[in-house]
């Protein structure tokens, strides 16, 4: 299955600009953006329910490798073709390797920053409202998809949600409108499961309260786990250098 194909399949769209959420007309900051934003939201770690989650992690990396490189892109916007040969669509590349060689690390503060100015921000109610659309008013699904947010974001990011509803800029989807108790109250426990989870392995890891969230990164920023089992490589999508060319293929 070739990359627009499986894009179609995971993503709902083979349009590779649709995938990371950015127009034709993008800038490279754009896309670049794109992609780090959605890869956070496509992030085995970030899902552990979902089992299609590493395919959905490659398969977004295949998409900005095709994006981010001036020649592949201008074929694809051309003649609606990508290059299935390249060494950067490769089926059997080191994905971790690749992310680690492609991206720097980031410091701890720009995590921190990073979610400070996004929480609230337009781009944040533009990105929900895409969500909102694209699983058509499922919370379980916006919740989960949702960037920097938690449980505890929930009521915020309804009211993004209402204020858009009731602003007609989206449609009232039964599923947003209507919500079940039982639903609302099986996420809400979900939620504090996680939590339980979480304070069990803080108290294993010897993390005091204060600072959770930092020590808790640095704690496995300094781990020998494999894959992609790392907080920090979720928010490395900064800089990417250029695949080579290869084998086309066609445009759904």
């Amino acid at each position: 299955m070739g990359l627009l194909e499986q894009c179609e399949e995971l993503f709902k769209t083979s349009t590779l600009y649709e995938v990371l959420g950015v127009c034709k007309e993008a800038s490279d900051s754009e896309i670049r953006r794109g992609y780090y934003k959605v890869s956070l939201q496509v992030h085995p770690d970030r899902a552990p329910g979902d089992e299609l989650a590493t395919t959905k992690f490659q398969v977004l990396g295949k998409v900005y490798a095709v994006l981010a490189d001036k020649d592949q892109r201008a074929v694809y916007d051309e003649q609606g073709t990508v290059d299935e040969e390249s060494d950067s669509l490769d089926q059997d590349r080191n994905w971790e390797e690749h992310w680690r060689r492609l991206f720097p690390k980031i410091t701890l503060q720009e995590i921190l920053d990073f979610e400070k100015q996004y929480k609230g921000s337009d781009e944040e109610v533009e990105d929900l409202k895409r969500q909102y659309l694209q699983h058509e008013g499922d919370m379980d699904l916006i919740m989960e998809s949702a960037l920097c947010c938690t449980s505890e974001d929930e009521p915020r990011v309804r009211d993004v949600l209402q204020q858009a509803v009731d602003a007609e800029e989206v449609p009232a989807y039964q599923a947003f409108t209507h919500e079940s108790v039982k639903k609302k109250n099986n996420r809400k426990r979900k939620a504090e499961k996680e939590r339980k989870e979480a304070e069990e392995m803080q108290k294993e890891m010897g993390l005091n309260s204060e600072d959770s969230l930092v020590a808790m990164i640095k704690q496995r920023q300094k781990s020998k786990e494999s894959g992609f089992n790392s907080l920090i490589s979720d928010l490395e999508a900064k800089y990417c250098k250029k695949p080579a060319a290869g084998k086309k293929g066609k445009k759904k």
